[in-house]
């Protein structure tokens, strides 16, 4: 549990935008695995594995919030624009991170939720396209078509904002 506390809470404070929700799923999903541990075939990593628990718990959770409405990503770029411009420039500037830490978890709550996953598990949580496959149970071709649907939607949405730039996406390459 020690090992790997800190990257799964992360990963669920991503996928959740909220500090208390994350906490009370990382230890329900500790609770989880312990008690699935028998399960573990080890045909994967122990990483993988605790990340797929993980991401399916964390997407439970999502879709019983689902039932209230979220703020669009429209609305969303028409209240914070000039931040959420700031935030996808090439690349972000460090002092401002934290900054907008709040603005990437309303952007996050505002996707679709299976774009929100792919992009948590590959930039905030880094992990390589192989593990994602492995987490998400899909083929590596399925995790290159999600990430570009995902980008290519941010993209569309983030359109008038950015003009000719695009969005920055850590570790990919940009023109």
């Amino acid at each position: 549990m020690r090992q790997y506390h800190k990257k799964v809470m992360g990963h669920c404070l991503s996928m959740l935008s909220n500090y208390r929700d994350a906490e009370e799923a990382t230890q329900d999903i500790f609770v989880k695995a312990y008690q699935s541990l028998s399960k573990f075939k080890r045909d994967s990593s122990f990483s993988t594995w605790i990340y797929r628990i993980a991401t399916n718990y964390c997407l439970d959770i999502l879709r019983k919030r689902n039932r209230r409405k979220n703020v669009s990503l429209d609305s969303l770029v028409e209240d914070e624009g000039d931040r959420v411009q700031k935030l996808f420039s090439v690349p972000p500037e460090a002092d401002s991170v934290l900054e907008n830490r709040e603005l990437v978890e309303k952007i996050l709550a505002s996707i679709p939720e299976d774009y929100r996953t792919i992009l948590t598990l590959r930039e905030a949580d880094g992990l390589e396209y192989q593990e994602i496959a492995a987490v998400l149970n899909i083929s590596l071709d399925a995790v290159k078509g999600r990430l570009s649907r995902t980008r290519r939607y941010l993209q569309e949405h983030l359109q008038h904002l950015l003009g000719e730039k695009s969005v920055y996406i850590e570790g990919e390459s940009h023109p």
